[in-house]
């Protein structure tokens, strides 16, 4: 029997089970799905990401931290005013949220009480029968009810029960921030988690909207009621996790559930030693590095930062929870950035994903699950080789990964197949899915004539090349979608292939869980220590390190203490520019430092003082725009780049430092120009920042996932 009708047959049966059963039944469906979990629960790493233009919090404290509690019945209307106490022993306030019509009255004089003390009051549900959302009508009338009852109680903000949501229906609600939400919890009966530990506005094409409060730490009915836990070792993980990417900590703790009595408490409670260790963890800890804030004043605080212009992270709410897709790219999973992030976007968004990709060595496993992507590994390696090396690699990759889809199929439904070339043609083993059904997103990293003139040296009139724009047009029109990652190929791609509608771009952009923003900052030199310049990425002709050697040679002779580092896996092209540096000698300037992870090219990067991207000439260099770049600008690095058309549709002359394409004496020029004009380059690294936070994965990724949700759910296709 499918989950989604076995909780639907448990939530209408709930209110004829006994209390122990209910909890129980929830405890077998929570151990099934907790192994499967693991990737994503208790901590989703891609939640860490701060929000656009984020400052931080006030009084520059690390994180936030935020008590909540619902109060679900009599016995937990009881212990209100003891766990208000409890909180205050500890020096810390809270929020209690009350059920306006559930089975207790809320006396006037404790809510009085609360505020009188410091604490919060907030509306729970209306019935907390799990029937709110019903329907649009039933909740419109629900709502006046809520409304009524948040005007009554003076109350800012509002919780759903058992925390189901409608993002679109709560603007009924006249409330300051909503709280039925939270980053990651595949146990709750709704489990689509938005994906983030920081606070968002929540707005509408109509300008209304709301802050959303997500809960980032897992509730203690989950810990101690259902998996049973004996200690706060996931509290005190999840926190270390938020407070180190400086998130907000918020928490919700039900009062029905703590049980005081020292008496060892029955299955229905924990006892409040472990509430206890909570607090004590956190007061002594963390002493200095959080603010402790009840949810309204984050709320306004996050209004604030929205109505004074800030760009503070919204959330598109899409309905892609429980739809599957199917990854097939020619190439390796995790280690190709690209795939990866849009596969993590779509499990983020509660879509199960499989990848089908190649095996990066024999230790790779066939299978296994990552960050919460399930990968099926074919058992072929890339080679590098020739035309018909590349013609036979393709071909077979072809044919396994439609095989493996069409089997794949049989067994389950699949919504959509993202396929990423090179090459394109592989759009073809998405056949048997798009026959049953599914969309087809075609994702163009490159174009693949261009490249093969770039590689091979080949005339746009050869046969290879005229056979390969073929290839594209035929694979694009069997694509519902097409992606590509800048306009400059979108241009091409329209002009020869495909009509511009059908076409979207998604950039490549940095990880900003990896290459955090820093704020562009003078430099200045001397004599003491050196000018660093560096280069990293695939080390190939067409990116011309050799043309950056000339540079650094013509600048050697002005700026003794320059050195320029590369960074990259080691090649025949490598080789051949080290044997140059030594022959002009240029030992003492020129250094090799290997293919280092993306920690260590942030590390490099912080360590430079500028970066170039020295590419030669070349259709596919004119099209290309380097991802390198957004990474300089992210750690506030300068960045000196050729002047090339798919890099200027995104940078103004005075927004990036520009060379002429392929020219050492004008690259050579510019270095001098950044060793010589600290103030004015610290102009061009603001105003190119400025770019790149338009740029950023989270306002991609966002695109991506918009694009998905229309595609699959609303089926709107150009």
């Amino acid at each position: 029997m499918p989950r989604v009708l076995l909780n639907r047959v448990y939530y209408a049966l709930k209110p004829y089970l006994p209390w122990r059963m209910r909890l129980a039944v929830r405890r077998w469906f929570a151990l099934a799905k907790l192994h499967r979990s693991r990737s994503v629960w208790p901590i989703l790493e891609s939640a860490a990401h701060a929000p656009n233009g984020w400052p931080g919090w006030p009084d520059g404290k690390q994180f936030a931290f935020v008590l909540t509690h619902d109060v679900e019945s009599t016995r937990g209307l009881e212990r209100v005013r003891q766990l208000a106490k409890f909180e205050q022993g500890f020096g810390f306030r809270s929020s209690f949220n009350f059920i306006p019509d559930g089975e207790y009255d809320t006396p006037p004089e404790l809510r009085h009480w609360l505020v009188d003390n410091g604490f919060e009051v907030g509306v729970h549900d209306l019935n907390h029968d799990g029937k709110l959302y019903e329907s649009l009508e039933s909740f419109r009338s629900k709502a006046t009810e809520i409304n009524r009852y948040l005007k009554q109680w003076n109350a800012v903000g509002f919780r759903s029960g058992f925390m189901q949501h409608n993002y679109d229906w709560l603007q009924n609600l006249d409330v300051l921030y909503d709280s039925s939400s939270f980053d990651t919890d595949p146990f709750e009966p709704q489990p689509d988690g938005v994906g983030t530990i920081f606070p968002f506005w929540m707005a509408r094409a109509n300008g209304r909207g709301y802050i959303e409060l997500p809960y980032t730490v897992p509730q203690d009915s989950t810990l101690f009621l259902l998996f049973r836990e004996k200690t706060i070792e996931t509290w005190r993980r999840k926190i270390a996790w938020i407070a180190r990417h400086g998130g907000m900590v918020l928490i919700n703790v039900h009062p029905d559930y703590v049980a005081f009595d020292p008496e060892k408490p029955d299955f229905s409670q924990y006892s409040c030693q472990l509430y206890r260790d909570l607090l004590n963890h956190v007061r002594d800890q963390y002493a200095g590095q959080y603010w402790h804030a009840l949810p309204k004043e984050i709320a306004l605080f996050t209004s604030t930062l929205s109505h004074q212009g800030e760009r503070t992270q919204s959330y598109t709410p899409t309905r892609l929870r429980g739809r599957r897709a199917a990854v097939v790219m020619f190439s390796t999973f995790p280690f190709d950035p690209r795939p990866r992030r849009a596969a993590e976007a779509l499990v983020s968004e509660g879509v199960e994903t499989e990848v089908i990709c190649l095996r990066q060595d024999d230790t790779e496993p066939q299978r296994e699950s990552i960050n919460g992507v399930r990968v099926f590994r074919v058992p072929m390696k890339r080679r590098r080789g020739g035309k018909l090396s590349y013609a036979w690699q393709y071909t077979s990759f072809l044919l396994i990964s439609a095989v493996i889809l069409a089997v794949r199929r049989l067994r389950r439904r699949y919504d959509l197949v993202h396929v990423h070339n090179m090459p394109d043609i592989l759009v073809l083993s998405a056949l048997v899915p798009r026959l049953l059904g599914a969309r087809v997103v075609l994702d163009l990293h490159d174009p693949m004539p261009e490249l093969m003139m770039t590689i091979f040296n080949l005339g746009a009139e050869s046969r290879l090349i005229r056979l390969l724009e073929k290839i594209e047009r035929f694979s694009m029109a069997r694509a519902d979608r097409v992606l590509t990652v800048n306009l400059g190929c979108k241009k091409i791609f329209g002009a020869r292939s495909c009509p511009l509608p059908k076409i979207e771009v998604i950039m490549n952009s940095p990880d900003e869980t990896i290459f955090g923003f820093r704020e562009g900052k003078t430099r200045t030199f001397d004599s003491g220590r050196p000018f660093v310049v560096m280069c990293h990425g695939s080390i190939v002709e067409r990116h011309g390190h050799d043309v950056a050697l000339e540079a650094i040679h013509q600048v050697a002779q002005t700026i003794p203490s320059i050195q320029f580092r590369i960074y990259g896996h080691r090649t025949a092209f490598l080789d051949r520019v080290m044997t140059s540096a030594a022959a002009i000698g240029l030992n003492g300037h020129v250094a090799y430092l290997g293919g280092v992870n993306l920690e260590g090219i942030v590390k490099a990067i912080d360590e430079s003082d500028v970066g170039i991207i020295p590419n030669r000439r070349s259709i596919f260099t004119e099209l290309n725009t380097p991802t390198r770049i957004f990474e300089y600008l992210a750690r506030g690095v300068p960045v000196i780049a050729p002047r090339a058309p798919g890099i200027q549709d995104y940078f103004q002359e005075d927004e990036i430092i520009y060379f002429n394409l392929g020219d050492p004496a004008d690259l050579a020029r510019q270095l001098h120009f950044v060793y010589n004009n600290p103030g004015a380059v610290t102009g061009f690294v603001q105003r190119g920042q400025d770019i790149y936070r338009r740029h950023q994965w989270r306002e991609e990724r966002g695109r991506l996932l918009r694009l998905m949700n229309d595609l699959i759910v609303t089926d709107r296709r150009p």
